[in-house]
């Protein structure tokens, strides 16, 4: 199993967050198939970057939108992985002879 990077992890919920709209921590949880704790940490550092906003909803729940900024910034890391398309290296323990 291949572990992501913060800046993937941070990527996968600004799309995640671009497509569904305002979206509470256990739906983005889900979707972007990442733990609780990493999730809140980086949240956290995606608002304090002002990519993410945090919304109350309803007495003690917390939501998240993206912002302008964070579009922008989806934007332009979409634009640069067309670009510069990267192959996906694997790490086989045993070469392939065929």
């Amino acid at each position: 199993m291949k572990r992501r990077s913060r800046i993937q992890i941070c990527l996968d919920v600004l799309s995640i967050l671009s497509q569904r709209g305002l979206s509470r921590i256990t739906h983005i949880m889900y979707e972007s198939n990442t733990n609780c704790r990493v999730l809140k940490n980086n949240l956290t550092y995606m608002v304090q970057k002002g990519l993410v906003d945090k919304k109350p909803v309803g007495k003690e729940r917390i939501a998240y939108q993206i912002t302008q900024k964070g579009v922008t910034i989806l934007n332009k890391f979409k634009e640069f992985k067309q670009m510069l398309p990267v192959v996906e290296e694997t790490h086989n323990q045993f070469p392939i002879i065929v």
